[in-house]
């Protein structure tokens, strides 16, 4: 019975719901704005991150991980004509997450792959990809949350309120001070 892949796909699926959710609450403009000159719009993250799981999981265990039609310094330029593109770019590398993720199963975790001619088992590469997509998923997270604070937007929580634990817990039929769910 497998249970690391599924596992692994639940959160790639939560991180990008939540990523989604976020750039779904902005304006195009907003998704095009830097909180500074040194940091990426929500629009290159996306792009970024498109462009790395692409590359990193098409062919995985044919090619190497950085494929030579990738050009990861381009995918730092906001050239996009609109959203439909930037959504197009995003959607290019989850596909290509998404169709590797069900082609394998946990017996397939001590597998080989390369990246940058560096061997990696697939668990490592996995693990590595989820915390790098999660790592800029946060950051898109956090870059709408300013964004939509600066132009008066209210922001409701992608996750569990400040102050609403005990809350989430009671609607979750789970008791803090046994440590169980009801009936458990």
């Amino acid at each position: 019975m497998d249970i690391v892949i599924p596992a692994i796909t639940s959160e790639f699926t939560r991180y990008r719901g939540m990523a989604e959710k976020a750039a779904a609450r902005l304006t195009w403009p907003q998704l095009r704005e830097s909180l500074d000159p040194e940091t990426n719009s929500i629009a290159v993250i996306m792009k970024h991150v498109g462009g790395n799981l692409r590359s990193r999981w098409t062919d995985p265990f044919a090619t190497d991980g950085e494929k030579p039609w990738r050009d990861r310094d381009r995918e730092f330029v906001d050239d996009f004509a609109d959203r439909a593109a930037m959504m197009a770019a995003w959607e290019a590398g989850w596909s290509a997450l998404e169709a590797s993720l069900a082609s394998i199963a946990d017996s397939d975790l001590e597998r080989v792959l390369t990246i940058r001619g560096e061997p990696h088992t697939l668990a490592l590469a996995l693990a590595r990809s989820l915390s790098h997509t999660a790592y800029h998923c946060g950051q898109i997270v956090q870059t709408a949350r300013v964004l939509a604070s600066r132009a008066g937007t209210a922001w409701e929580t992608l996750t569990v309120p400040r102050g609403g634990s005990a809350e989430f817990n009671r609607k979750m039929g789970f008791d803090p001070g046994t440590g169980r769910a009801p009936g458990s």
